[in-house]
């Protein structure tokens, strides 16, 4: 049966027609849905349409703010993925749920996550819909899976795969190395077998997963994982995760930068491409590198150290304990340089220690790459692979943005950092990072100051900077710890502290709501979401925020500022709630994802009903366009809720948000 898409080609067009209406500050524009993903065979028939997510917005680079001249046409990309369900480990994740540990593998290891760190009523179907699928059957789970989910994924070397989720630019999607056999470069590549399939790029896609991250100029970036091989012993990956670029024809495929890898990194090991930005005309990209195995290698006192739990038990993937799984062999994945790595399905389940990267690439597809992180061999930043007094966490660093500070015009990237909390043990903390030299070969690393992480309260499970702007302003999250909310804060370089959003702005981030910073560009306008809704042991509904809108230094949703209420209804602004933000360039335009009602929700208010009969809600991506000469003046706040006067039957409100939200990378907050 095919699927059922949301045709925006038509509501395109009526916005385009529209784009002049009346609004507060922005006009809202569908991104376009063309996944090849729904033409795909898949294990589970569903009629069920993909979900199409922003991941940011095109660089506008010196153009004007779109505040200061007319962007209604404007050509700026979206990135994103389309998901055919829930990833069970999101690939924009260095280490799953940023737990440190990296014991999310199997249906129980989701369930104590889900349990010790959101505390949710609902953590065994969590975890069973992040393990299985969304749409699995209870009781009945091996035989009655859902959409996605990572047991499909574990189980890839007995059982094949078939894609979960695709990158996207402007909603249409990528290629990248991974579907050319001749892309792989590896040392064992001869060990891999052949491409699953018919052998051709277009059979190759059918088992790959990936993500679009950026669009800088002529060049694309993102994530994607190896496609899937065959050979007598079942079917390999050639690594689980690789950062990719592809500059005008070249694509390339951006590999793990230690110079001293061994076998097991230099060919499994996974990289990730955050962001980007030109530096003397060429892309500069920023991101995570892995440069040791986890699960076996040396702590602070350079003795040798095992994690047993970073393997998963067989029975737990396929029902069965045959074929079976075994630690000893997995060990010598990382400790016989003679090994095939490709023989053995142990190699595959593979975990990290990972330093923060960057790679150079020029129009070309040329490379140079390097380290962010100080420190050779077994350290990093002057820390062992693993801790000495815990071996389930390791060494774990990350770039996530990057920017040319204006005063130097030299690259600073912000992300996080393992450091060790009063010598009792290590901590993912937030840090930006400062190249010291054009050359890119020396770097400065720095933990933002103010979001403490004591051995004793351990206020905060860990802490990231998500971005930073050339103005050195820096924004990202504080998880607190066990279930205490996730919570956005601002840093401005030089200054003594970062400040909480839900101290800058206690009305809209009221006392103990999750928040996230996403996005910041070089006027200091950052973009995120915030809980809207309170609720215990639940998922609470979010919505998307902006602070600092031309300078106000105040924090809006922006519903409010699509909001249009003497166009009626029925109008195209009142036919979206925005859910979250997640990037914006400096003309002001926004990427975003949101509620679509068709024919507008039932009033202007926040929590409006979707109508009810055949109406539903659908989840769709959207960009958000500032209107020239808009002041913050024009600015109609939406009230919470007016009165309905007949309860719609069939009527929703907002129920789809935390299904969809369930499955692509919301999952952490509380």
């Amino acid at each position: 049966m095919p699927h059922k898409m949301l045709k925006l080609s038509t509501l395109a067009i009526l916005v385009a027609g529209a784009s002049q209406a009346s609004a507060a500050v922005y006009t809202i524009q569908p991104v376009e849905q063309h996944s090849s993903l729904v033409d795909q065979p898949y294990p589970v028939q569903s009629d069920r349409a993909l979900t199409y997510v922003s991941t940011g917005i095109e660089s506008s680079g010196s153009d004007t703010s779109c505040f200061e001249t007319d962007c209604s046409n404007n050509s700026y990309k979206t990135t994103g993925q389309a998901l055919r369900g829930s990833q069970g480990k999101p690939i924009n994740d260095t280490v799953a749920y940023n737990a440190n540990e990296q014991h999310v593998n199997d249906e129980g290891t989701l369930w104590r996550y889900c349990s010790d760190n959101l505390g949710y009523e609902s953590c065994e179907d969590w975890a069973k819909r992040e393990f299985f699928g969304v749409g699995y059957t209870k009781d009945d789970e091996f035989n009655a899976p859902g959409l996605g989910g990572l047991q499909k994924k574990s189980a890839a070397w007995v059982k094949g795969y078939s894609s979960n989720s695709q990158g996207l630019v402007d909603g249409s999607p990528i290629t990248t190395f991974a579907s050319n056999l001749t892309k792989y470069q590896g040392t064992q590549k001869d060990n891999l077998g052949s491409l699953v399939g018919d052998g051709s790029a277009a059979d190759a896609e059918k088992n790959i997963d990936s993500t679009v991250n950026g669009v800088v100029g002529d060049f694309v970036y993102g994530i994607t994982s190896s496609a899937l091989f065959k050979n007598s012993h079942g079917n390999p990956r050639a690594f689980d995760k690789r950062g990719f670029v592809n500059a005008g024809g070249n694509d390339v495929s951006l590999d793990p930068v230690a110079k001293d890898a061994s076998p097991l990194v230099s060919n499994m090991g996974q990289t990730q491409a955050n962001a980007g930005v030109l530096f003397n005309d060429q892309l500069l990209v920023v991101g995570s590198s892995a440069y040791s195995p986890s699960f076996y290698g040396k702590d602070g006192n350079g003795n040798l150290r095992q994690d047993e739990e970073k393997l998963p038990n067989a029975k737990d993937i396929l029902n069965s304990d045959n074929p079976s799984l075994d630690f000893n062999r997995f060990k010598i994945c990382a400790t016989d340089n003679s090994t095939n790595l490709y023989a053995s399905w142990e190699c595959q389940f593979s975990t990290f220690a990972n330093e923060a990267a960057f790679w150079l690439v020029d129009a070309n597809g040329d490379i140079k790459s390097g380290s962010i992180s100080s420190g050779t061999g077994e350290n990093r930043d002057g820390l062992a692979v693993i801790d000495r007094d815990n071996e389930d966490v390791s060494f774990q660093a990350s770039a996530k943005s990057v920017a040319l500070n204006k005063a130097t015009n030299l690259p600073i990237a912000a992300g996080y950092s393992t450091g060790v909390v009063d010598n009792d043990y290590y901590a993912m903390q937030a840090a930006y990072f400062t190249a010291d030299n054009a050359d890119l070969t020396s770097w400065k690393r720095t933990f933002v100051p103010g979001l403490p992480i004591e051995p004793d309260d351990r206020e905060f499970t860990y802490t990231i900077a998500n971005a930073v702007n050339n103005q050195s302003m820096i924004v990202g999250d504080a998880k607190g710890n066990g279930q205490k909310p996730l919570r956005a804060y601002v840093y401005k370089i030089g200054e003594s502290s970062a400040q909480f959003f839900d101290k800058l702005e206690p009305k809209l981030f009221f006392k103990n709501s999750n928040s996230h910073a996403a996005a910041v560009n070089n006027h200091d306008q950052v973009v995120g979401w915030v809980d809207t809704t309170t609720g215990i042991n639940i998922e609470r509904k979010h919505r998307a925020f902006t602070y600092n809108l031309l300078g106000d230094q105040k924090a809006w949703l922006l519903d409010d500022l699509i909001n249009a209420p003497k166009e009626g209804n029925a109008s195209i602004a009142n036919s979206y709630r925005i859910i979250d933000a997640t990037g914006i360039n400096d003309a002001g335009v926004i990427s975003a994802n949101a509620l679509y009602c068709e024919g507008g929700y039932d009033n202007t208010s926040q929590n409006s009903y979707c109508g009810g009969g055949n109406v539903v809600e659908k989840y769709v991506a959207v960009k958000l366009v500032p209107i020239n000469g808009a002041k913050v003046s024009d600015i109609v706040e939406r009230v919470e809720q007016e009165d309905e006067p007949v309860k719609r039957s069939g009527g929703s409100l907002g129920i789809l948000a935390l299904t969809a939200l369930g499955f692509i990378g919301f999952r952490r907050r509380k």
